[in-house]
């Protein structure tokens, strides 16, 4: 009996292993989109920051209830969007004090979206529509901001977007479609 005791100790060792394994892969992969994310919600890369590290500290305490019904991606987004919900619900004044005072720069913000831009001059105008982009986007509501970041910064399909935030897929397109009309409006008003 003593053996089955040990084969059972290392079966199950072995087994947590492959989960660690597992779970930091899934880290290493998701962190700069959830990051980015939180980021583009934010503008703050310390609140960012703090977040994505309770998304993955929340997603490691549940790892082994994720029963993979979606994407690793989805669910820790889903993680994310309720983090940054509970962080605006809960103080929402302070954090807009806060963030009046101490929001991170554009440039700086435009560093961590993706550009394909080469040229000094393109990157010099890819950070002036980034922060014209990201004016717009700060104007929108709460969900048609998660929407539209979800959709055009880590480029979901409408499909995982619903997932992530628990609307259906004809709300998401809801959103987004005013939520793009909000946007194009305002940039349009600066042309």
């Amino acid at each position: 009996m003593a053996s089955g005791t040990a084969f059972e100790a290392m079966t199950m060792s072995t087994a947590t292993e492959i989960a660690a394994q597992e779970f930091t892969c899934v880290v290493e992969r998701h962190r700069p989109q959830i990051f980015r994310f939180l980021l583009a919600s934010t503008r703050d890369v310390d609140l960012a920051e703090t977040l994505t590290q309770e998304c993955f500290l929340k997603a490691h305490r549940n790892w082994g209830s994720f029963r993979g019904e979606s994407s690793a991606m989805t669910w820790l987004m889903r993680i994310a969007i309720n983090l940054q919900k509970d962080h605006w619900r809960n103080r929402r004044m302070q954090f807009w004090r806060h963030t009046q005072s101490h929001a991170v720069d554009l440039d700086e913000a435009s560093e961590w979206l993706p550009s394909g831009e080469r040229s000094v001059e393109q990157h010099l105008l890819a950070r002036e529509r980034v922060g014209q982009v990201a004016k717009a986007v700060e104007g929108l509501s709460d969900r048609q901001r998660t929407v539209f970041l979800l959709r055009y910064v880590e480029e979901m399909e409408l499909s995982e977007i619903a997932r992530a935030t628990g609307l259906n897929e004809g709300t998401v397109k809801a959103h987004l479609s005013r939520a793009l009309a909000r946007v194009r409006a305002e940039l349009g008003g600066r042309r």
